[in-house]
This record gives structure tokens, sequence and C-alpha cells, in this order.
């Protein structure tokens, strides 16, 4: 019924949003992602804001939700294709994780990072995976999503060569390059020496 709301922000709290538009207030939960690009001091008051809109109707409710961008709300709708997962459960995600994130933590089957959402088990995240890897590997190649964990690691100061280097040697241990390269994001890998990176990955492999 409605692609995005435009108007001024009326209200903003963690979990949902408020925007006056032609004198209407439209209240519209969102994720945390999205109320983290949402302006909230003083100054930006009047500032215009756009919430692209999914409506759930139900018996005895209808409820609208918003999101910051077109990927969120295409991440949003895609998990809501997947059996046992509805509109609480795809926002919990998509709070926890980007749509960037999101698409890379289901291609690279990294279960334990989805289950962390609340109201997420890991049942439920072995099932989006399954459901969704192929249709976001189409979309999202493994080689755009290995790109995304590279620079993400390269831009905290690691030299590409130091890190080629500790992902080979998980891979001559056994680990995919996939499983290697999400074992290496999140790592403050700028002031350590390659051994100390290798064994870092290890500890969270083997977790």
């Amino acid at each position: 019924m409605f692609y995005y709301i435009s108007g001024k922000l009326a209200m903003l709290m963690p979990g949902f949003a408020v925007i006056d538009a032609g004198g209407v207030g439209y209240r519209l939960s969102i994720s945390q992602n999205t109320y983290d690009s949402l302006p909230r001091s003083a100054a930006d008051a009047e500032k215009v804001v756009k919430l692209y809109t999914w409506m759930a109707v139900r018996e005895d409710d209808v409820e609208l939700f918003g999101f910051a961008s077109e990927t969120e709300l295409s991440s949003f709708k895609m998990l809501l294709t997947v059996s046992g997962v509805g509109p609480k459960a795809a926002l919990s995600i998509l709070s926890l994780l980007t749509p960037e994130k999101f698409a890379l933590a289901v291609c690279t089957e990294d279960k334990k990072t989805i289950a962390k959402a609340n109201g997420v088990g890991p049942k439920t995240a072995a099932r989006i995976i399954l459901e969704l890897k192929d249709k976001l590997l189409k979309e999202t190649p493994a080689a755009q999503a290995e790109t995304t964990i590279v620079t993400a690691i390269t831009s905290q100061g690691t030299s590409t060569g130091k890190l080629s280097e500790a992902q080979d040697a998980l891979m001559v241990l056994g680990y995919s390059r996939s499983e290697a390269l999400t074992a290496l994001q999140g790592l403050d890998t700028s002031s350590m020496e390659l051994e100390d990176i290798i064994r870092a990955a290890l500890k969270k492999l083997m977790k």
C-alpha cells in the first residue's frame, strides 16, 4: 500500500519512529540500524526523513515497518520467506546486522552470528542459511563477500601481505577460504604480528 513515507520526524525511540506526513503521524517499527541512521539532535528536528515501508496486516492489528534503505527492506522481505521467521525476528536480525553483514553471514554459513539476534536460535539461523544462501549468492557473489571482509580487515591497518599469509596458513590447516576470512574479520590486527593473528583466528574457529 505504501512504498515509502516522507515527512518530519515527530518522534524517535529505539524500536519505532513517528513520521508526520501531511498532518498524519505514521508510527513505524524500525531496526536498530535504521534508528542509528535517523537524526536525533534538536538542530535536525525540522529535517525531512524518508523510510521505505512494509505493512503487516493481521486479524486484529495493522503494523507498519520502516527502513532507512531499500536494501534493508529487501533483506527484511527475504527473511520473511523463511519458514518460521516473522516480522519481529527479521527486524531483530537487521538490528544486529546491516544488510551487507547479514548477506555475508548467510553466504559464509556463519550460524553463530545470526543466532545472536534476539528471538533467533541456532535452529532458525540454520534454516535461514539453508533457505537463503543460494538466493543471496546470486545477488552477492562469494568474491564480493570476501572483498567486504578483506576491506574491513585492511582498514584496520593490516597489510594485504600479512592478511594473505594468515589466510593461507589457516587454509593449510584445513579451513575453507570463507572460514579463514570470517575468522580474521573483527580482529584488531593493526599492531599484531603474523603469528598472533593466526593464533587469534584459530581461537575463534575452535569455539
